[in-house]
């Protein structure tokens, strides 16, 4: 394992941690869209998905830009956030009580993305990198729009549901 010396290896680090979890992402999306129920949950998730996908191709951008790998790494977060959702999930015992896990899995996913991206974001500005701070920028904006559609569904639609 490479040590981490400045922030150029924390932004190194941070994209190598971003691009797995959307690799992660991706692949376990589809499985959340099936799961899910409510018509405009499944749409949410089938939109992220694609959203994602266009994520992951910016990481790749970032990472050839600055000369960095960006696969061979796990997000061990990712990977517990996915699993503690699954298991979540599974133990829901009526459609409305899925969704609103699906829900809950899904934003604690992307608040994840939100600090990870965030935090990314900064040490580009601070190493002076403003194409990958701007592309960073971009996907963090894209993961605050979709936890707050995931917000309102809860809050307007779901959550009632299971309460009732």
């Amino acid at each position: 394992m490479k040590k981490i010396t400045d922030i150029k290896g924390l932004l190194e680090h941070e994209i190598q941690d971003l691009y797995s979890a959307e690799e992660q992402i991706v692949e376990n999306l589809p499985a959340m869209e099936s799961a899910a129920t409510d018509k405009e949950l499944k749409k949410a998730f089938a939109t992220h998905l694609k959203q994602s996908k266009e994520q992951q191709k910016r990481l790749e951008k970032i990472a050839k830009q600055m000369g960095i790998e960006y696969k061979g790494h796990t997000c061990k977060a990712m990977e517990g956030l996915v699993k503690e959702g699954q298991s979540v999930i599974k133990m829901a015992a009526s459609d409305e009580a899925r969704d609103a896990a699906l829900i809950a899995s899904a934003q604690r996913i992307e608040h994840y993305e939100i600090a990870g991206y965030g935090t990314a974001r900064h040490y580009a500005d601070m190493l002076g990198q403003n194409d990958v701070a701007d592309l960073l920028a971009q996907t963090l904006e894209e993961e605050k729009d979709t936890d707050e559609i995931l917000n309102d569904l809860a809050i307007q639609k779901i959550n009632k549901e299971v309460h009732q």
